[in-house]
């Protein structure tokens, strides 16, 4: 009698409990779609439910196979790695979750990919790049919202380093001025989710890898953003951050593991040293900091030597060049991240599309600095960096004091003479300001002398030149006291505004010569090969003149001289017979005039000459 009613106790008990016992919670999967036919045939799917992962996983498409689950120090989180035959068909089939005797299911969608991966086609140096800050360019009429979002900071022009309210909508709006000023490709400041206290309008503290951020639209409106940049022939470059992610990224609410993130339990900020990795003399708690210290203490630092972490974030970018047909990745603080990790992140990218390109922020301001990190170097004793293009940052402290001194071109010379320790001169970003640093103008010119020859050598040298918006219009200030001062809002962008620069009508004098100057350049660019790809020659500069040539494959040849003097300079071009024999003659493209070569030539203070 008491046995059975001991039994009956425990029956109720397990019943009681298999009753109260929720169904497994599923919030979401990342990434949330993918396709067939892909380089690589294995697929890591991170599933994301209260419990999660205690259920166990199973599923029945044919030429899919699960063939590993990894549970994670969370309870909250799963990782599903499965194999997907070639012959796999599109579809969608449910994955099924399973707990004691409860289950639930949520269906996976495999789609065909719309073109072959040598289609997808990246930046090069044929290219010029506009780099737009999408929160400070201008404000469409798009799907925004602050809703759904724990901090739904929204648009206030007063706050200097607050929202303003620029869009994806105005972007896509103002497309046919990007077009004719004759830049040929977009890179695009982050747009994925920063659901950040403070608003992080920058958009470098990402909260969710896969959803663009709700106040700059929605994922459909950056494809469409996309597709109709591509029908007016221009590439869009996308920028990603793989060092950090933002501090209210669900991931740092909830470790997944311990080791999901360098420096887990507590705040350690990095020296922002970089010369300390490649430094043979460094010590090893010097280059530690410098890779593992978090950027800053709203941007912890993701470790990528977990193999979990790296396969998330190499899919994250596959996803987004297949979802949105981006033509490039900009990575932001390369350096910081694990060296081998990003490597292999490269050649993922790079096997997976053959003829995509990624450019990586290597912030180094000494000559030689960007060797160490491109593709192929040979002064990088920790092997191949495999990073396609670096970014000339010596290049922008260079400017300042060729330009902006009389006689100063001789620091161009000297700088490009540095090339010898380059793996490849022509993959190189070349700029002279962007979101990072001063405006190249510091303050509104009284005339553009000097600004127009910085803008025809970074047009017209070896490289892939970037323009920082605004630059076309005059746009100056410099990082203090905030970096926001160089991150003004575009004049006509916005509603009330009382100038609108993206007109003639709307810009000055002086912005309007800036803008003709600089258009016309760009759009002879996008048809000379020779000035696009073709190979360098340079004279060292005599009497402050600096000549130079660039030669096509084909044999067409463009000569540019730049008399870097704010007086009269006289040169004997004997010298430069090579490239521009006595009596020849050649058109000036900026004058549409012929210039005839003689034996001693004097050229008016910062003349510019561009000869074809």
């Amino acid at each position: 009698m008491r046995r059975s009613f001991l039994s009956f106790a425990c029956l109720l008990f397990v019943l009681f409990t298999y009753a109260a016992s929720p169904k497994p919670q599923i919030d979401r999967i990342d990434p949330p779609h993918w396709w067939i036919g892909m380089h690589c045939d294995t697929l890591q799917l991170m599933v994301s439910g209260q419990n999660i992962g205690n259920s166990e996983a199973t599923l029945d498409y044919p030429g899919v196979k699960l063939i590993e689950t990894v549970e994670l120090e969370s309870p909250d989180y799963q990782l599903l790695y499965l194999t997907i035959d070639s012959n796999t068909q599109p579809g969608s089939f449910p994955i099924v979750f399973t707990e004691g005797k409860k289950s639930t299911s949520v269906d996976y969608t495999l789609k065909a990919r719309s073109k072959k991966p040598e289609e997808h086609i990246g930046f090069s140096n044929e290219d010029v790049l506009y780099l737009v800050m999408p929160d400070r360019f201008a404000c469409g009429k798009g799907n925004t919202t602050t809703e759904g979002l724990e901090y739904p900071i929204g648009a206030d022009r007063s706050a200097f380093n607050g929202r303003h309210g620029g869009n994806i909508a105005g972007l896509r709006e103002h497309l046919g001025y990007i077009d004719s000023l004759g830049v040929t490709a977009i890179w695009v400041n982050p747009v994925l989710e920063n659901d950040m206290p403070g608003g992080s309008y920058h958009g470098y503290a990402t909260t969710d890898y896969y959803s663009i951020d709700r106040r700059f639209g929605t994922n459909d409106e950056y494809i469409q953003f996309i597709e109709e940049a591509h029908s007016k022939g221009l590439k869009v470059v996308m920028d990603m951050i793989f060092n950090h992610c933002g501090s209210n990224h669900p991931w740092v609410k909830n470790k997944p593991s311990r080791d999901w993130f360098n420096n887990p339990d507590q705040f350690i900020q990095t020296n922002f040293r970089l010369n300390t990795i490649s430094d043979p003399y460094a010590s090893d708690y010097d280059r530690d900091l410098t890779v593992n210290g978090w950027f800053v203490e709203a941007m912890p630092d993701l470790n990528q030597k977990n193999p979990h972490v790296w396969n998330y974030l190499v899919q994250n970018s596959l996803w987004w060049i297949e979802e949105a047909g981006i033509n490039g990745i900009r990575m932001d603080t390369y350096p910081y991240a694990d060296f081998h990790a990003m490597g292999r992140w490269c050649d993922r990218v790079i096997e997976e599309y053959p003829n995509m390109n990624i450019v990586g922020e290597c912030w180094i301001a000494k000559d030689g600095g960007p060797a160490f990190w491109q593709k192929g170097s040979t002064v990088n004793p920790m092997g191949d960096p495999k990073l396609p293009t670096v970014m000339d940052f010596p290049l922008v402290y260079v400017t300042h004091e060729a330009f902006e001194k009389d006689g100063g071109l001789s620091k161009l010379w000297e700088h490009l003479g540095m090339d010898y320790l380059l793996a490849d001169p022509t993959h190189i970003l070349t700029f002279l300001d962007n979101h990072d640093t001063d405006r190249w103008l510091l303050e509104e010119p009284t005339n553009l002398d000097s600004w127009k020859q910085a803008q025809t050598f970074l047009l017209t040298t070896r490289g892939i030149p970037q323009i920082y918006y605004g630059t076309e219009i005059l746009m100056n200030g410099d990082m203090k006291p905030t970096d926001g001062n160089v991150r003004l809002d575009f004049p006509g962008g916005f509603p009330g505004d009382t100038m609108n620069a993206f007109t003639a009508e709307g810009r000055t004098p002086l912005q309007n010569e800036a803008w003709d100057f600089l258009s016309k350049i760009l759009n002879w660019r996008r048809t000379n090969e020779a000035v696009k790809t073709g190979s360098l020659k340079h004279f060292m500069p005599q009497n402050g003149v600096y000549v130079y040539q660039r030669t096509a494959k084909d044999g067409s040849k463009v000569v540019v001289v730049l008399n870097g003097n704010d007086k009269e300079a006289s040169m004997n071009m004997n010298q430069t017979a090579e490239s521009l024999p006595i009596g020849s003659s050649r058109r000036d493209v900026l004058t549409d005039e012929n210039v005839t070569i003689s034996e001693t030539m004097t050229f008016s203070p910062r003349q510019i000459l561009i000869l074809e």
